[in-house]
């Protein structure tokens, strides 16, 4: 028999910021369980993993609701939504649903070639960048990867000097141009708003 709570499937890239927004908004009938955030490195296997998490819990709650964007699957993420009648957050990517589609557009269009950070890429950049993508084996990897990147733009959700500081480390480390944007937490606090009533 279910409950009368709400279950946000999450990826673990965003837990911190899902949890912070959860808490704010005091919704005690919300529960969050995330999946690893490495899983964006093989993106093909991701809705598999959201799969398995629905359906072991889809009997248990009165509404899930997937905070991921389509994160690179090719419109796979919907595809396998619609079997569920379950949302997910609006975008492409946690760049988009973090900035908003019309800043994240903007940006894009300003330089295309831009490799975005979040907080949480800027504190696991070693392990998911340098490490994840093969470059700390392969160094030469990094110049293959990176070649037509232009700058780094450091989408920031909380104001912190230390990781604005970690994050021109990275832009540096790639050898390309630094820019902050603060996105700060009010698009994806909209979203969850929504998703909640």
């Amino acid at each position: 028999m279910k409950n009368k709570d709400i279950l946000i499937i999450g990826c673990g890239a965003i837990a911190h910021e899902v949890s912070e927004i959860i808490e704010l908004n005091n919704w005690d009938n919300v529960r969050l369980q995330c999946l690893n955030a490495e899983l964006h490195n093989t993106p093909k296997i991701l809705p598999r993993n959201i799969k398995e998490a629905i359906d072991s819990n889809i009997n248990d709650y009165s509404k899930i609701f997937l905070a991921y964007a389509d994160c690179g699957t090719g419109g796979l993420i919907d595809l396998l939504l619609k079997d569920y009648d379950i949302e997910r957050l609006e975008g492409a990517h946690c760049y988009e649903f973090y900035s908003g589609s019309s800043v994240f557009k903007e940006l894009s269009e300003k330089e295309i070639g831009t490799f975005y950070l979040t907080d949480f890429l800027v504190k696991n950049f070693d392990r998911l960048v340098i490490e994840g993508l093969g470059i700390q084996k392969y160094p030469s990897l990094k110049e293959d990867y990176f070649r037509n990147y232009k700058n780094v733009v450091y989408l920031a959700q909380k104001p912190d000097n230390g990781l604005q500081s970690k994050a021109r480390e990275c832009a540096d480390y790639l050898n390309l141009e630094f820019s902050v944007h603060f996105t700060g937490l009010k698009n994806l606090g909209n979203q969850l708003n929504e998703a909640m009533k």
